[in-house]
């Protein structure tokens, strides 16, 4: 069996760079998307890790899929962080998310840093369980 969960962790470290140059460059939209997506990367990275085969984007039901049948307890606070960023994987990309305007009139420097540094946790407890 190819063992493929450091290509998908190191992807993800690559999404959550790119998501530091979107804040950079006021794409704040897209940097609170590409950090939902760097830790979805992470996530399955460390699933893989454990041997399991996960599906889906959502990074909370992820989560208790490693905790249920990977046996591996997960904080409570990056279960928060989760729901946080699982809300921004498809209203950061589509005008019909809002009443008005299109994703770039909703989304801030605020949320793209809350974004990201989400993404950092989570990405941090990830490589933690797969490098120790």
């Amino acid at each position: 069996m190819v063992k493929r969960h450091l290509d998908w962790l190191r992807q993800g470290e690559r999404d959550l760079e790119k998501a530091r140059v979107d804040l950079e460059h006021g794409y704040y939209e897209w940097a609170c998307f590409t950090s939902q997506q760097a830790s979805e990367k992470a996530v399955k990275a460390l699933a893989m890790h454990r041997g399991l085969t996960i599906w889906g984007h959502s990074l909370l039901e992820m989560l208790r899929v490693l905790e249920r049948e990977g046996e591996l307890p997960i904080p409570g606070d990056l279960k928060e962080l989760a729901k946080t960023l699982d809300k921004l994987y498809i209203p950061t990309r589509y005008p019909n998310g809002f009443p008005w305007g299109n994703p770039s009139d909703y989304y801030t420097q605020k949320d793209a840093l809350e974004a990201i540094n989400a993404a950092e946790r989570i990405m941090g407890f990830c490589k933690g369980l797969i490098s120790g």
